[in-house]
């Protein structure tokens, strides 16, 4: 199997802060690799370790099954953080310019690229009348035009509007599909990286936490019982006490989801009533990926 990025043990500190620690992780060819975590949990660090701008304390890197960082990372793109334009230049003008920059003199077919990415027309407008998500398009463009193998996105779909965010999400789904680029995306926006992502890694304080792929998140995210209730401390007490039910989790606040005994919903309905808990909802339903991710994350604790 032909992986594009591995990584093993790889850290880095700021001071005595290790704000990536020992994360090992593979992306295989092919690949959507949806890079999840909280604000300050260490994605963007991670990235930039990959594309050499930072450098790791320690660990190892291997891109396109080799260790040689300065030839793996020619095959890279990538968008950290904003994207850095010459607003006085036109979108053109600031993706041959950056071509020649990558090695690839003036050679660069602009227009082609331009249609790829949606801004067909607009390779003469100045990027400063650019909106965001135009410029969004732009830096993708960029980020592909020195025939890049490999994507690395952290947050591109931050701050646009639903309109925006689907055009992007489909732009990256052409460029895995018909241009075979493999990507390694984070978002915040879970039910939208649910959408593309083939394989998942889940980072939490500087730890990779987990990684699974599609058919094991179908997997994980089974159904559970959701209840609202009026009460969650003599709610919790009850599937505790009462039914011997451990597995369930408390969301503020007045939500409880219960991932075992999902044939008993009727009975844990008529024992809440029982001990005068009000339940003003009782259902079944399935996890998405956001659900998944705080249930991972440890959701709001049980009340004790």
């Amino acid at each position: 199997m032909d992986y594009v990025l591995k990584t093993k043990h790889l850290t880095k500190r700021f001071k005595d802060v290790k704000v990536v620690n020992e994360v090992s992780m593979s992306v295989k060819k092919g690949d959507i690799y949806g890079f999840i975590g909280k604000n300050g949990a260490g994605k963007s660090s991670f990235m930039k370790m990959i594309c050499g701008m930072f450098i790791p304390s320690s660990g190892d890197i291997e891109l396109f099954g080799n260790a040689d960082l300065v030839r793996g990372r020619k095959k890279i793109g990538s968008i950290i953080e904003t994207p850095a334009f010459y607003p006085t230049m036109t979108a053109e003008e600031n993706l041959r310019y950056y071509s020649i920059i990558n090695g690839h003199k003036n050679n660069v077919k602009t227009s082609e690229i331009l249609d790829f990415v949606g801004l067909t027309g607009f390779g003469g407008k100045k990027v400063m009348e650019f909106s965001l998500g135009m410029k969004q398009r732009l830096a993708i463009a960029i980020a592909f035009s020195n025939n890049a193998e490999f994507l690395v996105l952290d947050e591109p779909v931050n701050g646009l509007d639903p309109t925006g965010i689907k055009e992007i999400r489909e732009l990256l789904l052409r460029l895995n599909s018909e241009k075979e680029i493999t990507i390694l995306i984070s978002s915040h926006i879970l039910g939208e990286l649910s959408k593309i992502a083939t394989r998942y890694g889940v980072i939490d304080n500087g730890i990779l936490v987990d990684e699974f792929d599609n058919n094991e998140l179908a997997e994980r995210c089974k159904k559970y019982i959701k209840i609202e209730v009026n009460d969650l401390i003599k709610a919790s007490n009850v599937l505790r006490e009462q039914m011997n039910i451990q597995n369930f989790e408390i969301y503020n606040p007045n939500t409880i989801k219960v991932f075992d005994n999902l044939e008993n919903a009727a009975l844990i309905n008529r024992n809440m009533v029982l001990h005068d808990v009000i339940v003003s909802s009782i259902f079944i339903q399935g996890m998405d990926l956001e659900d998944y991710f705080v249930h991972l994350m440890g959701g709001v604790k049980c009340i004790t």
